[in-house]
């Protein structure tokens, strides 16, 4: 037995539902599979967290910060 986690985020995240879902029954012909499904309420919240999961901003990290706190013309408070 297969057991699939899949999280859900709103009608497409990183390949829309119904090719999830014909994805699904075609691994279900060929064998058993245990499909444990998490809907995700907020898209926008599930989204971001997808983005900063996928690792695709980390080289902003290594980058050298290029404005400092001197660089600012108004210093609100």
């Amino acid at each position: 037995m297969t057991i699939v986690h899949a999280q859900l985020v709103g009608d497409k995240a990183v390949l829309p539902r119904a090719e999830f879902e014909r994805l699904v029954e075609l691994a279900q012909a060929s064998e058993d599979i245990d499909l444990q499904m998490v809907e995700d309420d907020v898209p926008t919240v599930g989204i971001m967290r997808l983005a900063e999961q996928g690792g695709a901003f980390d080289w902003l990290a290594d980058e050298d910060e290029l404005y400092t706190v001197d660089d600012l013309k108004v210093r609100y408070r």
